[in-house]
């Protein structure tokens, strides 16, 4: 079987993952583009900045919002490694993301494809397009790792 290469994003993410592993962070990251050019990226941080919503995603999107100077992340697409938890798939929402791209699913802490399928929901007010798998393996190799180290 041919093994295509990460897109460029992905391996972004994946990145910053490893980043917030070496960092005692659980090891997550994210990107976000638009128009092909990175607009932010970031790793969890909710250690290190004693905030419980300083997941990857939260601190790409208020990254994101800075620089563009808008709180509306319109034609932005979101890479991360993990799928994006409820209160990450609440920020994707509100932020208008247009495209989610996710390496690794979360059957335990996931809101998109498992638990409340945020994005499912009829009172959701925005409906990305969600593209999952590619990386999958890494980032779940990266995730066991982590938790493995730790126990």
């Amino acid at each position: 079987m041919t093994r295509w290469p990460l897109p460029e994003p992905m391996r972004m993410a994946l990145d910053q993952a490893l980043c917030a592993g070496k960092a005692g962070e659980v090891p997550i990251g994210a990107v976000i583009m638009r128009d092909g050019k990175v607009i932010a990226a970031a790793h969890n941080r909710p250690r290190a900045l004693c905030d419980p919503t300083a997941h990857a995603e939260v601190l790409a999107i208020r990254a994101a919002a800075a620089a563009l100077g808008q709180e509306r992340l319109d034609g932005c697409d979101l890479w991360v490694s993990l799928e994006p938890c409820a209160m990450c798939a609440g920020a994707i929402v509100h932020a208008r993301i247009a495209r989610v791209y996710y390496a690794a699913s979360d059957p335990k802490g996931g809101a998109v494809e498992h638990g409340g399928r945020v994005f499912d929901q009829p009172t959701c007010l925005h409906r990305p397009e969600v593209y999952s798998g590619m990386g999958e393996s890494e980032a779940a190799d990266m995730l066991r790792s982590f938790f493995r180290e730790r126990r």
